[in-house]
């Protein structure tokens, strides 16, 4: 095996002193980056193409933070997205085009090669380490990226953090309180006080984002239902019970999660539907299943949910 493999089974990628000390010379360097055996993705720093581009838009942003740190050392912390992607919340609707540090050594801010320098006020336990990687802070993390995108962006870091157990509400409400007013933060009041733990993936929270946009009633989310007897039927993560309605988030990694070794995919999507079936015996409601193309076109899911709540625009 090429012992450059070795490095990007750990870091994604190699430098250019590991590529020469592996014994590729200038020539042999721009030879493979030409023939994209190699793809150079930062100044000095290379991947394999191959590895490079299985990565989704994610992967891609987790090996350049790990080779901006590499190259900037301890004067620097990923915070904002980078942190957050470091702490494994999931992101929707945040650029991921340049990766932010901020400066610890008092050094100023600045946009370079592809690389943002925050400069901002680090108290202690405002840094900590994450798989090796100095990182803000989660909640910190997200409230910083928050001021850069979206309030449903926000929320949707808001509340992936909550449910990965980052952080707690009470800590996402304190820090918000403390960093009040820092630029951009004044528009995170509304998400920061919608931000809940149950909501288990960022199609649940753009439909949570949805109905308060247009003015429907806020639901129960991760709603337990129960037969006669007691026993659990299944768990919606919209309902509202009072007006005869249940919802769903369907996207396809939800039924990825639900398909055991072996099983077909259609045996999944038959049980669910069987599972839906005893849902709406028990509760006499009916349901309304949203997917990523309904997120597309806002008006018309939303008075789709309008009418089958039995509500009129």
């Amino acid at each position: 095996m090429d012992p450059l493999r070795l490095l990007t089974q750990t870091d994604g990628f190699f430098t250019r002193r590991e590529a020469d000390e592996a014994g590729y010379d200038d020539r042999a360097v721009a030879a493979m980056v030409r023939s994209r055996v190699w793809t150079r993705f930062r100044r000095g720093y290379y991947a394999f193409t191959d590895e490079w581009t299985a990565l989704d838009d994610v992967g891609r942003h987790r090996v350049r933070s790990r080779a901006v740190l590499r190259s900037l050392g301890p004067a620097v912390a990923l915070s904002h997205v980078s942190a957050v992607i470091a702490h494994g919340i999931d992101v929707w609707g945040v650029p991921l085009d340049r990766v932010h540090v901020t400066r610890l050594d008092g050094g100023a801010g600045r946009d370079e090669a592809g690389v943002v320098h925050h400069v901002g006020v680090c108290l202690d336990g405002d840094v900590t380490m994450v798989g090796g990687l100095q990182v803000t802070t989660a909640a910190r993390s997200v409230l910083e990226a928050g001021t850069g995108c979206t309030s449903e962006a926000a929320l949707c870091l808001f509340d992936s953090g909550l449910f990965k157990k980052r952080f707690d509400l009470d800590e996402l409400h304190r820090l918000h309180q403390r960093l009040g007013d820092w630029p951009g933060m004044q528009h995170l009041h509304v998400p920061v006080r919608m931000a809940t733990p149950k909501s288990q993936s960022i199609g649940e929270t753009r439909g949570r984002w949805l109905f308060r946009c247009h003015h429907l009633p806020a639901p129960l989310t991760q709603l337990e239902v129960c037969d006669a007897a007691g026993k659990l039927l299944g768990i919606c993560d919209w309902g509202w019970p009072e007006l005869g309605l249940l919802g769903e988030f369907d996207g396809r990694i939800k039924y990825g999660r639900l398909l055991r070794p072996g099983e077909d995919p259609g045996e999944v999507v038959f049980a669910e539907k069987v599972r839906e079936d005893k849902i709406r015996e028990a509760t006499g409601c009916g349901m309304v299943r949203l997917i990523w193309a309904d997120y597309d076109r806002p008006h018309r899911t939303a008075a789709r949910v309008e009418r089958l709540l039995g509500r009129t625009t």
